[in-house]
């Protein structure tokens, strides 16, 4: 007879079904979303998200060593460990009313808290698309893909939708996210090669003259005009 308390069950019960759940929806989300109940409240998925949060926190921990990942230092990677299951929460709520505006206009019969469960457990990729979006321009773009073909599944599946519809309308909204990320990056680069450049082109500005600041602050502004195509 195993005297172990009903609470440790409870526990390992939860994580296996966690990890259970984790793999299924990344090795077969077809199967699963048919599976899936639409019903049984928002506990067992919000809990799905918490977890999926955590482990997406602390994989940032050994990125921070590399100056990498979202925290990029390691006091800020494990602050992630506590925002990240807030943050996925939110998120969670916020992306499964947005989602259910979009199936109810492509005439899905389903209530919120079908949506709101399609989207938390299709964040059981987002441990792995955290990790890929160390990868400048192509990472996010794998896990936009990657979360595109898991609502469209979902809507297959779940929502009892066309594919090519489904492809259609979530392709598109794909496609522009990736666009505005691309151009956050590209921005981005930008802007922090040309804050190297100002810092080279000053250099220690406390100690110059009056007179050689302002030549220096002539030959930038004279810089970033001819890189604006202005003359």
């Amino acid at each position: 007879m195993d005297n172990r308390p009903a609470s440790q069950f409870d526990i390992q019960e939860q994580i296996s079904s966690v990890v259970n759940t984790m793999i299924a929806v990344i090795t077969n989300p077809a199967s699963f979303y048919k599976q899936m109940s639409r019903t049984g409240g928002f506990v067992d998925p919000i809990i799905f998200m918490i977890a999926m949060g955590i482990i997406g926190a602390v994989l940032q921990i050994p990125l921070s060593f590399f100056h990498l990942g979202m925290a990029g230092t390691f006091g800020m990677a494990l602050a992630y460990i506590i925002i990240m299951p807030i943050a996925v929460i939110i998120g969670g709520f916020v992306g499964g009313a947005i989602l259910m505006l979009i199936w109810k206009v492509m005439g899905s019969r389903e209530d919120y808290e079908a949506c709101f469960r399609c989207f938390a457990y299709a964040t059981a990729i987002s441990p792995i698309t955290n990790l890929l979006n160390v990868i400048p321009y192509l990472g996010p773009i794998i896990g936009l893909a990657w979360m595109t073909y898991l609502l469209v599944t979902a809507s297959v599946e779940v929502h009892e939708l066309q594919p090519k519809a489904s492809w259609i309308v979530f392709g598109a909204i794909a496609a522009i996210l990736a666009l505005m990320s691309i151009s956050a990056l590209y921005l981005e680069n930008r802007l922090a090669t040309e804050m190297k450049g100002i810092g080279k082109t000053f250099g220690d500005i406390d100690k110059m003259s009056p007179e050689e600041a302002g030549r220096k602050m002539g030959e930038f502004l004279k810089g970033m005009e001819k890189g604006t195509g202005k003359q």
